[in-house]
């Protein structure tokens, strides 16, 4: 009888024991959790916090006795796995009740997944200062927020750390009554979205009443009887009755290096393939193993719950014979932010000019602002897409999606096209679902497909989205109707509107060989406007991208006042 030891439940090893039984009815295959829960749903914890999922059982997916009813899978939870011996073949486990015992396997599977990073900052061990990443952390969160609203009038609440779980956090403790403040050392939060996209987050967070301290991290905590002084590099400090920590995560890679097995300088496990470790016979999955970018084909941790239960079943699949093999993670992901989506999906452009500093820029870039159906049907709202793509635009590097509604199909769209190895030409060549509710004749994502074509075709050129302020003498020409400059002007621009352009082109003579900048609402009107003016000699238009609306976003700061140089005609 072939007999598999799986250390760690939830993602990965839950979905690997669950395939093997489905695949080998004869083999025994053991659990060990340390936790007290195999299978909940980590994701959801933050709102179980913020009272969206209100009962906390809703979280368990599978319990142990489920899985021995409906698997015959032994598990074992609070049995914690505190050494494995390669040479006999067993793992030594420290039971509940603290007795030790020898566990032998044929096959072994860390799942160890990973765990908050809890960095030695002074005062950091305050029972005042918690993480949400267990049920018993969701439950102990919920109860603690719950008294310091109860406490005082309003109260209060730090997050340190503006990642995925961060921006969680923030908005389910303001769903639980609390006034929060997010502290993060870089200057934006969502890491994975480049500069100009992660604005628009700022924006949303501010508007729902996020105190924001970017660029700024950690230097202490102090702790009294009722509230905790976080303490800011800057010398700032925020005073608040609890404090997150969501800095990110580390995995529980000690049980493999104490092994002797391969891992990386952050512990994470190294694996081939078909997800054996240097061991042949131990494989590894989840948030512990180390696996190769999709994009960059480089040695990459990326801690999601879908590679993990997908990592889960395909390890099973391969201890039971077959010979599948892992092609990467390009780390698609989605969070939500009150009510905003943000989306990512392959590389970001910083990630990219990391990565080629030594080569030369060999990517390009398109943004653009669509709405998420027709825009005649009521209820469409923007859409900000950020397309990375090759020189060729033969190979999709990566996408970024901000926005209210139909994000979340829109980036599954690029990233499938991505995974299998599409070209922005198959973007603009798809055929997607269309009804005024759900879209446009022209998808978003054909869209992009279609901008980044006339990119690649010399149709148009874009500016960056921080060209206007670092761009002094370029002529900022802003073709919207006077109505919509009314509400929203661009400082410093010089307004006619599209349909007037060509009968006044002698204004803006004297930019004929000048650089020009020019706005819309969302892009496409300026690109009709570059395409008159390329055409009448004007030999460096570029194209702002995402119009006024992404501007706005992208430059908070930024009054409605006029340069009067571009007022004047001439």
């Amino acid at each position: 009888m072939h007999r598999i030891v799986i250390i760690g439940g939830v993602a990965g090893g839950a979905s690997c024991a669950a395939r093997l039984r489905r695949l080998d009815e004869q083999a025994s295959i053991v659990v060990l959790e340390r936790g007290e829960f195999v299978s909940y749903a980590n994701c959801g914890l933050p709102y179980y916090v913020g009272g969206t999922i209100r009962s906390r059982e809703a979280l368990l997916l599978q319990t142990p006795e489920a899985l021995r009813a409906k698997f015959a899978i032994d598990v074992r939870t609070r049995n914690e796995v505190v050494l494995i011996d390669r040479q006999a073949k067993t793992v030594r486990v420290r039971a509940v009740d603290g007795r030790t015992y020898d566990e032998p396997y044929d096959t072994l599977v860390i799942a160890t997944g990973s765990s908050p990073v809890r960095p030695p900052i002074p005062g950091i061990d305050s029972p005042r200062i918690r993480t949400v990443w267990t049920v018993d952390d969701a439950v102990g969160l919920k109860a603690l927020a719950r008294r310091e609203r109860e406490r005082t009038p309003m109260g209060s609440a730090v997050i340190v750390g503006g990642g995925f779980i961060g921006l969680e956090a923030a908005e389910n403790l303001v769903a639980a009554g609390l006034d929060v403040s997010l502290v993060e050392a870089t200057d934006q939060v969502m890491p994975p979205l480049d500069p100009e996209m992660a604005q628009i987050v700022h924006g949303k967070l501010a508007a729902e009443g996020i105190h924001l301290h970017l660029g700024d991290g950690v230097s202490s905590f102090e702790t009294t009887d009722d509230d905790v002084t976080t303490h800011l590099a800057s010398g700032a400090s925020v005073t608040a009755g609890l404090v997150v920590l969501a800095i990110g995560v580390r995995p529980n890679g000690e049980l493999a290096r104490a092994a002797g097995l391969a891992v990386n300088e952050r512990g994470g496990i190294k694996v081939d393939d078909l997800l054996r470790t240097s061991d042949p016979d131990i494989y590894a999955v989840g948030d512990v193993i180390e696996v190769t970018d999709l994009v960059s084909e480089e040695p990459t941790m990326v801690p999601l719950a879908g590679p993990a239960n997908r990592q889960g079943r395909m390890a099973a699949d391969n201890i039971c014979g077959a010979d599948k093999r892992y092609r990467g993670t390009q780390g698609t992901s989605i969070a939500k932010a009150f009510d905003l989506a943000i989306a990512t999906t392959g590389a970001s452009e910083k990630t990219l000019v990391r990565r080629r500093l030594q080569r030369g820029r060999d990517f390009e870039s398109v943004t653009i602002v669509q709405n998420s159906h027709a825009t005649y049907y009521p209820g469409a709202t923007p859409l900000t897409i950020k397309l990375l793509f090759s020189l060729d635009g033969g190979r999709i590097l990566g996408a970024q999606i901000v926005g209210k509604d139909g994000v979340d199909k829109r980036i599954d769209v690029i990233a499938t096209t991505l995974r299998l190895g599409g070209s922005v030409h198959d973007l603009a060549e798809l055929e997607l679902s269309y009804a005024p509710p759900f879209s446009s004749a022209k998808d978003p994502v054909n869209m992009a497909g279609f901008v980044a074509e006339n990119l690649l075709d010399g149709l148009v050129a874009f500016a960056r989205w921080d060209e206007p302020g670092t761009s002094p003498d370029a002529l900022l020409l802003d073709v919207r109707e006077a109505s919509e400059v009314a509400r929203y002007a661009i400082p410093g621009a010089l307004d006619i509107p599209l349909g007037q352009l060509r009968g006044r082109l002698d204004e803006l003579a004297r930019w004929k060989d000048g650089k020009v900048i020019v706005f819309c609402a969302i892009g496409v009107r300026a690109y009709n406007a570059a395409r008159i003016l390329v055409q009448h000699g004007f030999s460096d238009v570029r194209v702002y991208p995402g119009g006024s609306s992404f501007f706005a976003a992208t430059h908070p700061d930024l009054t409605d006042r006029k340069d009067s140089r571009h007022e004047t005609r001439g």
